[in-house]
Formats: C-alpha cells, sequence, structure tokens
C-alpha cells in the first residue's frame, strides 16, 4: 500500500494515510488555496481520496476527527519544519541522466561515509557535487550519506528524523538529493542511504496521533519501540517497507544502512528485516538491477545474514564493529568501556580469520556470552573500519584517530582496513588525517528537550570516566567545529596520508588477489610476542603478502613463504610515505628473516 500525497498529473492528486485510531479524517489544503476535502475510510485503518486542482508545492495538513491538524506522517517535503504543512511533490518531475547506470556489486563497495551538514562550507546535497571528483580521485566508489529524514532545525546528526520520506529542507530537499544521486552515478559513484527503522526523534514526532507506530512491550534507549509486532503493527511495518521502497524507486538510492537493527524488536514468524529484504529482492527484480541492505547491528548474529532457508532475514551484509574495536584498542591503548573485550591482540586476530572476535565466546563488559560464528560467510558480507560517525561523534570530544595515535599509526591503521577482505568503510577526513573533531550537535526548537540532550550526553561518559563537559550539543559552534578542512589535503603529511590511500585502494582494486573475496583464498599467522600478522591472499597466478607490525617497537620474525619472485609493492615504513626508511629487502627469499620498523605494514606480491 502506497501511502503520502502521490501526484497523479494533471492536478489531480492522491492522499492515503493510514490512521487506524481516528472516526475522521479530511485533507486540509492550506496553499496556495485553502480547502478541506475529506477523505473516505477503506480497509485496517485507510484512509483515501483524490482531490482535483493540487498542484506540485500545494501545502497540506490532515485534520483528524475534526479539531487537530497534523502534517503528514508519510511527508515527502516539509518546506517549513517539522511542525508546519507537509507539501506535494511531483516525483516524475524530475528529469534523470543515469539510465545506463548498472550499479556496483556490493562485494566491490569502497564506501565513504558523509555528513551531509558537515561535508562541505555551504552544507548542502549541491556543494557535495563539486567534491565528488575529488572522491573518484581518491578511488571510492560508493558514498554513504548519513540520515537525511526531515528533522527540527538545520543542524543535525539525522538521527532525530521525524518525517522518514522527507529529505531534509535545509540540505536541498529531494530534488537537491536527486541531483546529488544523479550525479553521482555519472561519475560511478553508488549511493547508500543511513535509514532510521528504530525510532523517530522527539521533537516533531507525531506519529502517535494517526497510528499504533509505537509500542510499550519493549523500551529502546530512545523510548517505546517502533511497533513491528503489536497489535496495528502490518500499518507500521508497511509504513517502512514503502519508505525503502521509495528511496531505491524514485530517488535510485543503490543501498540502504539500517541503523542500530538491534534496537528493531520484533517477534513476528517473519522478521520485519526478513520482510524487507524479500520486498527489496521483489523490487530489483522488477527494475532489473541490484539493491543492497546493510545492517548496522552489534550482535554478532549470523541470522542477520543468513538465507531464509537456514532461518535467516537475507540482509546483504552487516556492520562488523570487533574489526574496529580491536584496531581501535590496539593502536591507541584504550581499555575502558567495551574495549575491555579487545585488549588482547588475539581478537584482531580471530577478526581477521572468522568475522567476529566474539562468536559465542565471554565478554567482560557485556557481563555475558556474545555473538555467533561467522568463520563459513563470504568477507563481503561485512563492513569493517577503523573510524565512522559513531566511534568518532560519541566520543565526549569527537577526537578522529589524527588527535589520538602517531602518523605510523595512522598508516597502520589504513592499511589493515584496505588490505582486509571486508568491504572497507571510510569516515570522511579520515584520507587525509582530518584534526577537526566530529562531535554531536542538534538544533532542537524546545529548550526543555535541548537541557534532556545535554544531562543524556553528560551521563553517557561515565563508563569512559572521561572529565569535564562535553561541547554544548546546541551551539552552533559546536556544528561548526566538526566541518571538514578540505584545504589541508594539499599540505605536508595530510598530503602523504591521502597518497597513501589512493594508492591502498588502488593496489585493491586493481591486484586480483586483493579484489578476491573468498575466505578460503586467506590464510592469515600472526606471532603475539611481537604483535605482528602476515595475510597471505591468493588466487590463480595472483599472491600478496601483507605484514603488520602492531608493537611500538621494532620486531624481528622468520617469514617462511611458497616458491615465487616476492617484490615489494609498498612499504609504510620508507621515506616517501614519511617514515623513518625501510629495513625490509626488496625481494623476499622463500624463508627470509625481516626486520619490520615499530607501527608499520608494507606488501609483498608475486611478479
Amino acid at each position: 500500500m502506497r501511502i503520502g500525497a502521490t501526484y497523479l498529473g494533471n492536478n489531480r492528486c492522491e492522499f492515503t494515510l493510514w490512521a487506524p485510531l481516528l472516526q475522521d479524517v479530511a485533507v486540509q489544503i492550506t496553499a496556495p488555496e485553502p480547502q478541506l476535502i475529506s477523505m473516505q475510510k477503506k480497509r485496517r485503518g485507510y484512509w483515501t481520496v483524490t482531490a482535483q486542482g493540487v498542484s506540485p508545492g500545494t501545502l497540506y495538513t490532515y485534520q483528524l476527527d475534526g479539531k487537530t491538524t497534523l502534517p503528514d506522517p508519510a511527508s515527502y517535503s516539509q518546506p517549513q519544519g517539522v511542525h508546519n504543512p507537509s507539501e506535494v511533490v511531483d516525483q516524475s518531475a524530475f528529469t534523470w541522466n543515469d539510465a545506463d547506470w548498472q550499479g556496483i556489486s556490493i562485494a566491490d563497495y569502497i564506501m565513504y561515509e558523509v555528513h551531509v551538514g558537515a561535508f562541505t562550507e555551504e552544507g548542502t546535497f549541491e556543494a557535495m557535487i563539486d567534491r565528488l571528483d575529488d572522491l573518484k580521485e581518491l578511488g571510492v566508489n560508493a558514498i554513504e550519506i548519513m540520515p537525511v529524514a526531515q528533522f527540527p532545525g538545520d543542524r543535525n546528526w539525522g538521527y532525530d528524523g521525524v518525517y522518514p520520506f522527507a529529505v531534509q529542507c535545509s540540505y536541498g530537499g529531494v530534488n537537491g538529493l536527486k541531483t546529488l544521486v544523479d550525479a553521482c552515478h555519472q561519475k560511478g559513484l553508488a549511493v547508500v542511504l543511513d535509514v532510521v527503522y528504530n525510532h523517530l526523534g522527539p521533537e516533531g514526532n507525531y506519529t502517535s496521533n494517526f497510528a499504533p507506530y509505537f509500542t510499550d512491550k519493549y523500551r529502546t534507549p530512545w523510548g517505546n519501540a517502533i511497533n513491528f509486532d503489536d497489535a496495528g503493527s502490518d500499518g507500521v511495518r508497511n509504513f517502512f517497507i514503502e519508505n525503502a521502497l521509495y528511496w531505491f524507486r524514485d530517488l535510485h538510492i543503490d543501498a540502504l544502512r539500517l541503523d542500530a537493527i538491534h534496537a528493531i524488536y520484533d517477534f513476528s514468524a517473519k522478521h520485519f528485516l526478513a520482510e524487507l529484504a524479500e520486498k527489496t529482492r521483489e523490487l530489483a527484480q522488477q527494475q532489473g538491477r541490484s539493491f543492497y541492505l546493510i545492517a548496522e547491528s552489534d550482535l554478532n548474529d549470523v541470522r542477520i545474514i543468513n538465507p531464509p532457508s537456514k532461518g535467516g532475514y537475507d540482509i546483504n551484509a552487516q556492520w562488523c564493529d570487533d574489526f574496529h574495536h580491536c584496531l581501535h584498542s590496539l593502536i591507541t591503548k584504550e581499555d575502558l568501556g567495551y574495549y575491555q573485550d579487545f585488549r588482547e591482540f588475539r581478537t584482531l586476530v580471530k577478526v581477521l580469520q572468522e568475522g567476529f572476535a566474539y562468536a559465542g565466546e565471554y565478554s567482560e563488559f557485556r557481563q555475558r556470552y556474545h555473538g555467533s560464528p561467522a568463520g563459513n560467510f563470504d568477507p563481503a558480507q561485512f563492513v569493517v573500519c577503523c573510524q565512522n560517525h559513531d566511534q568518532v561523534g560519541n566520543r565526549m570530544l569527537g577526537e578522529r584517530l589524527a588527535e589520538l595515535v602517531s602518523f605510523e599509526a595512522l598508516k597502520l591503521a589504513a592499511g589493515m582496513v584496505l588490505l582486509s577482505p571486508y568491504i572497507p568503510l571510510l569516515f570522511m577526513g579520515e584520507e587525509y588525517g582530518e584534526e577537526a573533531p566530529f562531535l554531536y550537535f542538534v538544533s532542537h526548537g524546545d529548550p526543555d528537550l535541548v537541557e534532556s540532550v545535554r544531562q543524556g550526553r553528560k551521563a553517557e561518559f561515565k563508563e569512559f570516566h572521561h572529565t569535564g563537559e562535553p561541547p554544548d550539543v546546541q551551539d552552533p559552534q559546536t556544528f561548526l567545529q566538526s566541518k571538514l578542512n578540505w584545504e589541508k589535503r594539499r599540505e605536508g603529511k595530510h598530503k602523504v596520508l591521502l597518497e597513501l590511500y589512493r594508492t591502498l585502494i588502488k593496489l585493491r582494486q586493481e591486484i586480483p588477489a586483493l579484489k578476491c573475496r573468498d575466505r578460503q583464498s586467506i590464510e592469515i599467522n600472526s606471532f603475539d610476542g611481537e604483535k605482528i600478522i602476515t595475510l597471505r591472499r591468493s588466487v590463480d597466478d595472483s599472491d600478496v603478502l601483507a605484514i603488520f607490525n602492531f608493537s611500538d617497537t621494532t620486531q624481528t620474525t622468520k617469514l617462511v613463504l611458497p616458491e615465487g619472485n616476492w617484490q615489494k609493492v609498498l612499504d609504510s615504513s620508507e621515506s616517501q610515505w614519511m617514515g623513518d626508511g625501510s629495513t625490509l629487502p626488496q625481494k623476499l627469499d622463500p624463508e627470509s628473516t625481516v626486520t619490520l620498523p615499530h607501527q608499520s605494514f608494507m606488501l609483498y606480491k608475486v611478479e
């Protein structure tokens, strides 16, 4: 069931609203000419009417039981903000130029996460287009955009959205996003959109006036859970499935990143995520191209990516937080909060071998056994990173890695992410060592809510024993401090790091062994005492060996390799990468004793 205001052409518009709690509903046209149009009640709480004389740009609300007037929960546009009328949008009016676009296989994604507001000085979709050539030159091929659903004010991470179908007007609205997606596709870039199906924001959320969108059966960090399995849940499921299909069908989005699916509670025989994946596959078959679903989850649960035949949800890929936590803990030495579970060097080795560090083992942080085995799954079903908006922005001061570790450690982290067999994700600015923080910011209109968020941020950092006060989330300067400093890309060490990222991505895309995602083609060895990992990847006639030294001191180790002409391709300790100078030979013998500089990595391949 399609919902919202569907413009049919010739000044005709079909309004469809799910409102089973109401006895009388009318469309209240507020501009250009006020009028009240009664709606007819259909089965299971849906109300519809096809209205004449309604053109694109018409502003409207719904009148509920002859009293309250509220915006459309399925609004496509909120030009005056979250508390004011919705706008009729003609989805067919945009001229697309991506007819030849067939997408990119998710196994080949190199993802780049951006926040629209902080990515450029202007903070708009249009301004992002001017930076696409820079991203193309970097080598990434999939841009992941943080949530764009309409939120209060003009500054927000996006997770306070309250109109899931409406694109944030301060970013450029629905046509601005379409223009960006069209430009990305013409440059060979896929677009991943972050969507939030586990909660709605607190300000401007009027959905409970229409229908049982929430249930008190479960509690989430944001309050009552979205109702995916209680009375009336069919309409809620339809609402969010229609939202996903809308992004794919009308906005030409290539993949959706599903935020924190561990906070989606559903004990139905068919889980919401399984139904979403099923409907996504149906649309893909109709349109003749692939659409992907990527779940952010901290459950370490393979049901998310298992096929239906094995009781799974058939989501294409999922987050692997363990990878980040292992890597971060190793190079920063942090061991508070959830990092306490990743103190041991062996956890990173296990992640590389099997996907999860915790696959049923006891977690000290969680105080329970955690996870399920993932060693039989394709590495292309896991997304990994050394930084993302959560891991940076949920620190009290929003410090990026460039502020926490040495330049050698930054290079080492880049090598581990991009030479791993998993889908890599970069966080905007990471590629040149951006030093500006990425802080948490909002622009709520409710003073009491603002104060509540401030207090919540303070409470959040008790686990990490931080001292001092978090930056004021409502202060515009907090947002402005989080913007990228693009000019640094051309300066000193930043320019060197950028070139290293470009080189790593190019090698990943061109060397067959690095392109292969078959776990059987991967051989991992570790030397725990020396904190050394060797990662050998081979397919057909292509054979590579990556060596990582996570120790703070120079280490010597013996390597045993198959016969072959092993030539050095890259060495992070060389002077061109601002290292102290390489201690490794250009060619490796089958049995070699090598000396590895501290916090360094190198790549050899058989010529």
